[in-house]
């Protein structure tokens, strides 16, 4: 199993950056609607063992779909997980896919955000380019949940 790392500081208030993360199941679709193109849930309430389905837009990535169950839900430590089920990221070479978010307030107005990848590859499969444009990508929608919380309040 291999794990990528990466925090990021947002300028947003952590009670808001967990309402939209925990509770908002479609916020993806709203936060980067160029990347995805629907969200539905087909599985659960929202909470732990709850499966999203995502569709992707065609003309920005070679996957057409990812479903993801949630594996990880704290409301006291601010923490969620989800791992990859179908599709996705296991169409790509991977045999396991997991993100998890860690919420913590720096300030009043400032959260900070851990987050780890768990990922394990096929057999005879391998790609360093993989962890870059995955880190990245984390990255990217994390500043997009900001801007979109900020231009919401």
């Amino acid at each position: 199993m291999k794990e990528l790392n990466t925090r990021a500081e947002l300028n947003v208030r952590l009670e808001a950056l967990w309402e939209v993360i925990s509770k908002d199941l479609f916020i993806t679709q709203k936060v980067i609607p160029n990347v995805v193109q629907d969200v539905k849930l087909i599985e659960g309430d929202g909470g732990i063992g709850s499966i999203l389905h995502f569709t992707f837009n065609p003309d920005v990535t070679p996957i057409s779909y990812q479903r993801e169950k949630i594996v990880e839900l704290n409301e006291i430590t601010h923490e969620i997980g989800l791992q990859v089920v179908e599709g996705g990221h296991l169409n790509q070479g991977l045999s396991y896919y997991k993100t998890s978010f860690q919420l913590s307030a720096i300030g009043e107005v400032q959260t900070l955000v851990n987050v780890n990848i768990s990922y394990e590859y096929e057999p005879n499969m391998e790609d360093s380019s993989h962890s870059m444009k995955t880190l990245d990508f984390v990255l990217f929608y994390l500043r997009c949940l900001e801007k979109y919380i900020l231009n919401d309040t």
